[in-house]
């Protein structure tokens, strides 16, 4: 749910790339990218599953014995490809809040509409895997039970929409902003504005799929872990509250991301597609995982995990009103505000109409109000703070539960170059007016 301050602008569909310069390491970097995101799940799997959740030497993985144990099979097939069938369903015949994009200018300022409907579709769900846990129809420890093959599937399935998405796109010619490079341009994608029907593919797999299985893997831990201890540590409490909380705040804003970088200006290609629907859940779960294996063993002191949900709670809090003020100034902005009443709306989300902003040349306003008026990144600080405490809160027996902490700052300290080079190419001499309003980016008075 992470964003640029301001969507770029676009250019037409068939013209390539020019002024933009080539992401990620160019072609061979996206080329890495893609053989490390396959590889990655499957190590730390291994770790956890064989190794006592310790780190093994890369070289000394038994990937026959990985591969025994993670070959897709037809239970892992109807686990996920019922999940995201359902969560497709929910998101077609459930009535929402009908919501209008920013305009599109490769479309002569044409808005698309969204049907936000998450919190709705969230709930069901819940309802839905209470049903079928209490009734023994389909429990929801069947997940981490079939973890390995279910996340076989969900690669397999991801490269197959990826493969699919660009060709078909090429075929139809809609294909926007492209640079020439088919490694390139199929990592990046081709396609803007995917849609079925009046399903917007790209916001449905990041809204609905990622950010939701991620708290089914750690619901279904925390079901395993009551069915062999016959109770929930603490460490599994926070884990449940944590991802709770990180998925109900995307359901309960759904409309602030239709006005995001994601949606606005990135393509859907391989980099969305595959993390969306197979890499954010698989990789990030990891704290969970780990709880679930080492169960009794980890026993933090009262103080320690009280201080650690405070920490959580503390960064949340930021966030969650931090990404509400910058969405909704711009939705006012563009006169598509529409105030609704999802659980929970806390106290500064919304900022006033007349909240102070820099106007530039290119016709946008920057917000410096606000927690915006501190830094210009601060849900990036406090998504860090709470990754961190997702580590924090397994102890130090292993890397493996601070992998997504390392990882996540690496990528969301990258995308925030990526959009500061952007912003500096659209605003030009107003975004260093911007960056001496706002002089830090991350943490006020120190960087």
């Amino acid at each position: 749910m992470s964003s640029s301050t301001s969507p770029a602008t676009t250019t037409n569909p068939k013209t390539q790339e020019k002024e933009e310069p080539r992401e990620f390491g160019g072609p061979w970097g996206c080329l890495a990218i893609m053989i490390f995101s396959h590889i990655i799940p499957y190590y730390y799997w291994y770790c956890l599953e064989f190794n006592d959740s310790k780190l093994v030497w890369f070289g000394d993985v038994d990937w026959a014995r990985a591969w025994q144990h993670a070959r897709p099979n037809w239970t892992a097939f109807n686990i996920y490809m019922g999940f995201i069938v359902f969560e497709g369903l929910l998101a077609w015949l459930i009535p929402g809040h009908y919501h209008d994009g920013l305009p599109l200018t490769h479309e002569g300022g044409r808005k698309l509409q969204y049907n936000c409907n998450a919190i709705q579709a969230w709930y069901v769900l819940l309802g839905t895997v209470a049903v079928l846990y209490v009734t023994g129809i389909a429990p929801i420890s069947m997940l981490l039970d079939n973890y390995a093959s279910v996340l076989s599937v969900a690669i397999i399935f991801s490269n197959l929409v990826a493969l699919f998405t660009y060709f078909y796109t090429i075929a139809i010619g809609r294909q926007h902003r492209m640079t020439g490079s088919f490694l390139y341009d199929y990592f990046m994608g081709a396609i803007l504005n995917p849609r079925l029907g009046s399903l917007d593919l790209k916001m449905f797999t990041e809204a609905r799929i990622s950010w939701v299985l991620l708290f089914m893997l750690t619901l279904s831990a925390a079901a395993k872990q009551y069915e062999q201890l016959g109770y929930i540590t603490s460490p599994m409490v926070f884990m449940i509250t944590a991802h709770f909380l990180y998925c109900n705040a995307i359901m309960k804003g759904e409309e602030c991301i239709v006005s995001t970088w994601d949606i606005f200006y990135e393509k859907w290609g391989w980099l969305l597609i595959f993390w969306n629907l197979a890499g954010v859940p698989f990789v990030y779960c990891y704290s969970s995982v780990y709880i679930l294996k080492k169960g009794t063993e980890i026993n933090h002191p009262i103080w320690y995990t009280v201080l650690l949900f405070a920490v959580l709670l503390f960064a949340y809090y930021i966030w969650d009103t931090a990404q509400s003020q910058r969405n909704r100034f711009r939705m006012m902005k563009a006169n598509t505000f529409k105030d609704r009443k999802t659980f929970p709306q806390l106290p500064y989300g919304t900022l006033p109409p007349n909240a102070k902003c820099l106007k530039t040349k290119a016709g946008s306003e920057l917000l410096v109000d606000g927690w915006w008026a501190y830094a210009r990144k601060p849900h990036y600080t406090t998504d860090i703070m709470m990754a961190l405490s997702w580590g924090l809160i397994c102890g130090f027996g292993s890397f493996i539960p601070y992998f997504y902490f390392c990882f996540f700052t690496g990528m969301i300290i990258h995308r925030a170059h990526r959009d500061m080079e952007r912003c500096k190419r659209k605003y030009k001499d107003d975004w260093d007016v911007y960056c001496n309003t706002v002089k830090y980016i991350y943490i006020p008075g120190i960087i």
